[in-house]
Protein backbone atom coordinates (compact mmCIF):
# COMPACT_ATOMS: atom_id res chain seq x y z
CA UNK A 1 0.00 0.00 0.00
CA UNK A 2 1.44 3.47 -0.87
CA UNK A 3 2.50 5.85 1.88
CA UNK A 4 0.74 9.05 0.70
CA UNK A 5 2.44 12.24 1.89
CA UNK A 6 3.97 10.64 4.94
CA UNK A 7 7.45 9.72 6.00
CA UNK A 8 9.02 6.59 7.36
CA UNK A 9 7.61 4.76 10.39
CA UNK A 10 9.16 5.41 13.81
CA UNK A 11 11.27 2.54 15.14
CA UNK A 12 9.75 3.01 18.62
CA UNK A 13 6.08 3.96 18.25
CA UNK A 14 5.47 2.82 14.63
CA UNK A 15 3.78 6.14 13.73
CA UNK A 16 4.74 8.27 10.74
CA UNK A 17 7.90 10.33 11.19
CA UNK A 18 7.94 13.55 9.20
CA UNK A 19 11.21 15.08 8.05
CA UNK A 20 11.18 17.99 10.55
CA UNK A 21 11.04 15.64 13.54
CA UNK A 22 13.18 12.79 12.21
CA UNK A 23 16.30 11.31 13.77
CA UNK A 24 17.95 8.47 11.89
CA UNK A 25 19.94 5.75 13.57
CA UNK A 26 21.10 2.40 12.26
CA UNK A 27 18.99 2.76 9.09
CA UNK A 28 15.78 3.45 11.05
CA UNK A 29 13.84 6.66 11.67
CA UNK A 30 12.67 7.93 15.06
CA UNK A 31 10.70 10.89 16.39
CA UNK A 32 12.88 13.16 18.52
CA UNK A 33 10.63 12.35 21.51
CA UNK A 34 10.87 8.59 20.85
CA UNK A 35 14.68 8.52 20.59
CA UNK A 36 15.10 7.05 24.09
CA UNK A 37 17.22 4.31 25.65
CA UNK A 38 15.25 1.06 25.65
CA UNK A 39 16.34 0.30 29.23
CA UNK A 40 16.53 3.50 31.28
CA UNK A 41 14.42 5.73 28.98
CA UNK A 42 17.00 8.56 28.90
CA UNK A 43 16.85 10.87 25.89
CA UNK A 44 19.54 10.05 23.34
CA UNK A 45 21.48 12.00 20.74
CA UNK A 46 24.16 11.16 18.20
CA UNK A 47 26.90 11.19 20.86
CA UNK A 48 25.13 9.05 23.47
CA UNK A 49 23.40 6.39 21.37
CA UNK A 50 24.66 2.82 21.05
CA UNK A 51 22.73 0.59 18.64
CA UNK A 52 22.51 -3.20 18.76
CA UNK A 53 20.58 -4.75 15.88
CA UNK A 54 17.15 -3.02 16.09
CA UNK A 55 17.59 -1.81 19.68
CA UNK A 56 18.95 1.56 20.84
CA UNK A 57 20.54 2.19 24.24
CA UNK A 58 22.52 4.86 26.05
CA UNK A 59 26.18 3.90 26.26
CA UNK A 60 25.89 2.97 29.95
CA UNK A 61 23.01 0.50 29.46
CA UNK A 62 24.61 -0.88 26.29
CA UNK A 63 27.81 -1.56 28.22
CA UNK A 64 25.89 -3.30 31.02
CA UNK A 65 23.99 -5.50 28.60
CA UNK A 66 26.52 -6.25 25.86
CA UNK A 67 29.91 -5.15 27.22
CA UNK A 68 32.60 -7.37 28.72
CA UNK A 69 31.97 -8.77 32.20
CA UNK A 70 34.29 -9.59 35.06
CA UNK A 71 37.22 -8.14 36.95
CA UNK A 72 38.90 -5.23 35.22
CA UNK A 73 35.92 -4.33 33.04
CA UNK A 74 34.27 -1.76 35.31
CA UNK A 75 33.10 1.70 34.38
CA UNK A 76 36.12 3.85 35.01
CA UNK A 77 39.75 3.42 35.82
CA UNK A 78 40.39 0.23 37.76
CA UNK A 79 36.93 -0.37 39.22
CA UNK A 80 34.66 -3.37 39.23
CA UNK A 81 31.02 -2.51 38.76
CA UNK A 82 28.61 -4.86 40.49
CA UNK A 83 25.61 -3.12 38.95
CA UNK A 84 23.85 -5.71 36.81
CA UNK A 85 21.24 -3.33 35.48
CA UNK A 86 18.36 -5.25 37.10
CA UNK A 87 16.73 -1.99 38.22
CA UNK A 88 16.65 -0.94 34.54
CA UNK A 89 15.07 -4.16 33.32
CA UNK A 90 18.26 -5.46 31.73
CA UNK A 91 17.94 -9.21 31.95
CA UNK A 92 21.44 -10.24 30.94
CA UNK A 93 20.63 -13.93 30.53
CA UNK A 94 17.65 -13.60 28.20
CA UNK A 95 18.47 -10.34 26.43
CA UNK A 96 14.87 -9.87 25.31
CA UNK A 97 14.09 -6.33 24.16
CA UNK A 98 10.49 -6.68 25.36
CA UNK A 99 11.64 -7.28 28.96
CA UNK A 100 13.67 -4.06 28.85
CA UNK A 101 10.62 -1.87 28.27
CA UNK A 102 8.76 -0.58 31.32
CA UNK A 103 5.15 -1.59 31.78
CA UNK A 104 3.65 1.83 31.04
CA UNK A 105 1.02 2.75 28.49
CA UNK A 106 2.31 2.47 24.93
CA UNK A 107 1.41 6.07 24.08
CA UNK A 108 1.65 8.27 27.20
CA UNK A 109 0.98 11.98 26.86
CA UNK A 110 3.86 14.38 26.17
CA UNK A 111 3.45 15.79 29.68
CA UNK A 112 3.74 12.32 31.25
CA UNK A 113 6.91 11.58 29.23
CA UNK A 114 8.56 14.79 30.40
CA UNK A 115 7.65 14.16 34.05
CA UNK A 116 9.08 10.62 34.03
CA UNK A 117 12.49 11.72 32.69
CA UNK A 118 13.05 14.53 35.20
CA UNK A 119 15.57 13.92 38.01
CA UNK A 120 15.01 15.03 41.60
CA UNK A 121 17.48 17.16 43.57
CA UNK A 122 18.69 15.33 46.73
CA UNK A 123 18.81 18.58 48.71
CA UNK A 124 15.38 20.12 48.03
CA UNK A 125 13.54 17.16 46.43
CA UNK A 126 12.30 19.24 43.48
CA UNK A 127 12.73 18.44 39.79
CA UNK A 128 16.10 19.24 38.21
CA UNK A 129 15.91 20.26 34.55
CA UNK A 130 18.85 20.17 32.15
CA UNK A 131 19.38 23.95 32.16
CA UNK A 132 19.97 24.03 35.90
CA UNK A 133 21.60 20.63 36.44
CA UNK A 134 25.01 20.13 38.06
CA UNK A 135 26.23 16.59 38.69
CA UNK A 136 27.90 15.86 42.02
CA UNK A 137 28.34 12.60 43.87
CA UNK A 138 26.64 10.82 40.96
CA UNK A 139 23.40 12.77 41.47
CA UNK A 140 21.82 15.79 39.77
CA UNK A 141 21.66 19.04 41.80
CA UNK A 142 20.23 22.51 41.24
CA UNK A 143 22.92 25.17 40.87
CA UNK A 144 21.51 26.88 43.96
CA UNK A 145 21.49 23.63 45.99
CA UNK A 146 25.07 22.71 45.02
CA UNK A 147 26.46 23.98 48.36
CA UNK A 148 28.37 22.58 51.32
CA UNK A 149 25.99 20.90 53.79
CA UNK A 150 27.85 22.44 56.77
CA UNK A 151 29.00 25.96 55.87
CA UNK A 152 26.74 26.62 52.87
CA UNK A 153 29.62 27.64 50.62
CA UNK A 154 28.89 27.39 46.88
CA UNK A 155 30.75 24.41 45.41
CA UNK A 156 32.64 23.77 42.19
CA UNK A 157 34.22 20.66 40.71
CA UNK A 158 37.57 21.64 42.25
CA UNK A 159 36.40 21.91 45.87
CA UNK A 160 33.55 19.39 46.19
CA UNK A 161 33.64 16.13 48.14
CA UNK A 162 30.76 13.80 48.92
CA UNK A 163 30.02 11.45 51.80
CA UNK A 164 26.87 9.37 52.28
CA UNK A 165 25.00 11.25 49.54
CA UNK A 166 25.74 14.73 50.92
CA UNK A 167 28.11 17.37 49.50
CA UNK A 168 30.84 19.18 51.45
CA UNK A 169 33.58 21.67 50.67
CA UNK A 170 37.07 20.22 51.18
CA UNK A 171 37.65 22.31 54.33
CA UNK A 172 34.48 21.12 56.12
CA UNK A 173 35.06 17.55 54.96
CA UNK A 174 38.59 17.56 56.41
CA UNK A 175 37.43 19.08 59.72
CA UNK A 176 34.54 16.66 60.22
CA UNK A 177 35.63 13.42 58.51
CA UNK A 178 39.42 13.70 58.18
CA UNK A 179 42.05 12.16 60.45
CA UNK A 180 42.01 13.22 64.11
CA UNK A 181 44.84 13.63 66.57
CA UNK A 182 48.16 15.38 66.98
CA UNK A 183 50.05 16.40 63.85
Amino acid sequence: MPNWGGGAKCGACEKTVYHAEEIQCNGRSFHKTCFLCMACRKALDSTTVAAHESEIYCKTCYGRKYGPKGIGFGQGAGCLSTDTGDHLGLNLQQGSPKSARPSTPTNPSKFAKKMVDVDKCPRCGKSVYAAEKIMGGGKPWHKTCFRCAICGKSLESTNVTDKDGELYCKVCYAKNFGPKGIG
